[in-house]
């Protein structure tokens, strides 16, 4: 990778900068268990039709439909009930004019019979049936491959497998699937003064959640996030921790150590070894850093929690579903008035966070623009992005949003 250092990106320069450095993952064979919110990596072809034979769609009686044509209410048809024919069966016998055969859901239709009368139409015998009301031919038969014929393609490659996707695949008899496999992204953050949730907090420590936040942000797209935990701000330390894992990983996305000032031990640690730190002309998240040590690609976000998860949003994110195949790989857009007035730096983009919720013809900006207002961003369904070189946005005037719910 060339140097990059001194370069000013555009947020949308940067995300592609970061795409290009995530290569898209192998293809591995996983059960169906093990496929929830993969990607089909291969087309998938029924081994089977669907159904794979002729049944019944209700509980009731097989019957030919001209015997009983003439049957109502008022003056039903009685038919001898000749077999008893459960789902699962396989010998079934012929029907024979002037007879029925009480059949249940799933069953296989009996060579004759033409259409089903459900039960809620009969009186419910088992050696004769009393039947009120006539019934088209083909009245509740599934024929064989109505849904699906054998030898078609049912999942093509690039299918995001949801349960429906995956309940097909194991309805045309699939047990394993070609997915692209999950990205490992081994979570890093650094600092001395950080401290776990849930312990004693002494003075002039805070309570470490980057970590918590960005593996979480992994998992949520399919990702396996492995946490190091409290990398102290020692440069070889920070390394050896890089080490002892990378060779698991498909990915190193670290927070915090990249501003411009003293003690940023990720830019001093990684500066040399292949990664490059780098300005984004947005707010939050101006301080970045991207690429490969030793192999591994590396991603280093600021250390504000709302510019580290911010940074994620735009930047990782997309590059890890277009490694995992995702045919789209951005959040949905939307537009929307201003609920208050906004302003924003003349040479970036901002990120302001908002609330809009479904039938709101207006945005609600949700706290103000500093980088450490988690408790916003976590309010918060919505980007609302100001364009590079608006100054200002008065209330009522429409905006372009991020849908992040």
């Amino acid at each position: 990778m060339a140097n990059l250092a001194k370069r000013i990106f555009t947020a949308q320069e940067y995300r592609a900068e970061v795409a290009a450095l995530v290569p898209p993952l192998p293809v591995v064979s996983r059960p169906l268990a093990r496929c929830l919110g993969l990607v089909l990596a291969e087309d998938v072809t029924a081994g089977v039709s669907l159904p794979p034979f002729d049944n019944s769609a209700m509980d009731g009686y097989a019957v030919r439909a001209a015997d009983v044509a003439a049957a109502s209410a008022e003056h039903p048809v009685t038919l001898p009930v000749a077999d008893d024919i459960p789902a699962g069966r396989v010998d079934v016998r012929p029907l024979a004019p002037g007879t029925a055969h009480r059949i249940m859901t799933g069953a296989p239709l009996p060579p004759g019979a033409d259409a089903i009368v459900q039960v809620e139409l009969t009186d419910g015998g088992t050696e004769n049936v009393r039947i009120d009301a006539a019934v088209r031919q083909g009245l509740h038969i599934r024929r064989l491959g109505e849904d699906v014929a054998e030898g078609t393609v049912v999942l093509p490659a690039g299918t995001v497998l949801h349960p429906p996707q995956l309940g097909l695949a194991a309805a045309v008899g699939v047990g394993d699937l070609p997915v692209r496999r999950p990205p490992r992204v081994l979570v890093l953050s650094t600092g001395s003064e950080l401290v776990a949730p849930g312990e004693p907090l002494p003075p002039g420590h805070i309570y470490e959640s980057n970590s918590v936040l960005l593996a979480a942000a992994v998992e949520e797209i399919g990702g396996e996030a492995t946490v190091l935990r409290f990398v102290p701000d020692d440069v070889e330390r920070f390394r050896a921790a890089i080490a002892e894992h990378a060779a698991d990983a498909d990915l190193l996305v670290t927070s915090g150590g990249v501003s411009a000032g003293a003690y940023e031990v990720v830019k001093d640690a990684l500066t040399g070894h292949g990664v490059d730190f780098v300005r984004v002309a947005m707010q939050p998240g101006g301080p970045q850093g991207l690429g490969r040590m030793d192999g591994l690609p590396v991603v280093t976000l600021p250390g504000n929690p709302v510019s580290a998860a911010l940074s994620f949003e735009l930047f990782v994110r997309p590059a890890l579903l277009g490694a995992l195949g995702h045919p789209v790989v951005d959040r949905p857009r939307a537009r929307a008035k201003a609920a208050a007035t906004m302003t924003s730096p003349a040479n970036r983009v901002q990120y302001r966070r908002g609330r809009h919720d479904e039938g709101m013809v207006e945005v609600v900006p949700v706290g103000g623009p500093g980088s450490h207002l988690l408790a916003s961003f976590a309010a918060s369904n919505c980007l609302i992005e100001i364009p590079e070189g608006v100054v200002e946005i008065l209330a009522g005037a429409e905006v372009d949003l991020i849908l992040l719910d």
